[in-house]
């Protein structure tokens, strides 16, 4: 199943301590570090989200935030996407975290629609939901969603 990210921005709202801009090379253009990994790279401004990336407010008044990270209407938007270093580019977010009837927590869904859990009722549960759901991913979440609900599960 494919990731298709909502671009929320709810991943990278803490992340300003993860990607360090060492120093600006051009208007755009950025030489950054990946604190967690120690990995240096390049960056530049996606040439359609220059714009976006111009407007300082966002980053002045969410400190956290990736520095790269901007708000356009009802998205929010990596301005960096295509240059993202690979820790980015292979987040998966967590869509739904999956509780009992009780709240103890039992695992959790990635934006690929797909269960991390090593409780075997869940696991069963899930592999009911996967063979009934919607096949398109728009459609799935919110069914499954309803689906876990309707057998006792709590979501966050």
């Amino acid at each position: 199943m494919v990731f298709n990210c909502r671009q929320c921005g709810s991943c990278c709202m803490y992340l300003g301590d993860y990607i360090v801009i060492e120093r600006q090379t051009g208007e755009f253009s950025f030489e950054c570090e990946c604190v967690s990994t120690g990995t240096s790279f390049t960056a530049e401004v996606d040439e359609d989200k220059r714009r976006l990336f111009s407007d300082f407010s966002f980053p002045e008044s969410h400190p956290a935030a990736c520095r790269f990270l901007r708000p356009d209407g009802n998205f929010v938007r990596c301005t960096i996407h295509r240059d993202s270093p690979a820790q980015c580019k292979f987040y998966r977010c967590v869509v739904m975290r999956v509780a009992d009837a009780n709240g103890t927590p039992l695992g959790h869904v990635t934006g690929t629609l797909s269960l991390h859990s090593s409780d075997p009722q869940l696991r069963k549960v899930w592999d009911e939901a996967e063979r009934k759901r919607p096949k398109s991913d728009t459609e799935a979440e919110p069914w499954i969603a309803a689906f876990l609900e309707e057998k006792g599960y709590r979501l966050e």
